[in-house]
This record gives structure tokens, sequence and C-alpha cells, in this order.
């Protein structure tokens, strides 16, 4: 019988409190960036969900976000739980070379979808 995995502490909240633009920074890593995407629970493989170290592992019962993220080094996608996201569109823009791709600039904190980059 395997154990059941640990996932960090907290209060996990179901339902989405980020939408596709928001700008967002991650609780305890040192990294910033774009909602680009929204999955309604953990939709990633199971490699990656046990790679994260067991104290900090996320539930997979909430909404986890797709970024486009930057830190001091480089410019990269990440995938993110909610519960590890704090708001961060007062900080100003985000660098990321591909957010001219699919969002118009930046506006009052956010950025908007481009129209035509909307499905």
């Amino acid at each position: 019988m395997s154990e059941k995995p640990k996932v960090a502490k907290g209060r996990v909240q179901k339902q989405p409190v980020f939408t596709i633009g928001d700008v967002v920074r991650h609780r305890h890593f040192s990294f910033r960036g774009v909602i680009f995407d929204v999955d309604a629970e953990f939709a990633n493989t199971e490699e990656w969900y046990e790679a994260i170290p067991a104290e900090i592992r996320p539930s997979r019962e909430q909404p986890f976000y797709h970024l486009l993220a930057e830190n001091e080094d480089s410019y990269y996608t990440a995938y993110v739980s909610q519960q590890n996201l704090i708001s961060d569109g007062d900080a100003g823009p985000v660098d990321h070379p591909e957010l001219e791709d699919m969002f118009d600039d930046f506006d009052d904190g956010r950025y908007p979808p481009r129209r035509d980059s909307v499905n």
C-alpha cells in the first residue's frame, strides 16, 4: 500500500482567483509572470508532480496556471498552483518575449488578451 503524498500546508481554494492576463509572482521562488492559461485542477505529468519536494508539494485539487515567466536570468513557461501565486500587477510590466504574441500592452496592472489570439 502506498502512502498518500504530503501536500503543502494551507487553505486551498478550488475556484480560480486569477485570470488570463493577470501578473503574478511565486510565493517561494523568485520569478513572476503573466497567466496565459488555466487548468481547473492539476493537469500535468505524474513525473512533474513527484519532482516537487514533498514538503512543498501543492494539492492537486485547485487551479493550476500556465505562465509566461521571467526571473533575473531567463524567460520560460511555468506551471504553478494557485496556492503558490500572489498578485503582482502593481510591480509593473513583465518583459517576456512571447507576451506580444498573446497580449496587448500592459494596462492597469494586467495584460489584456489580444483579440486575434482569443479562441
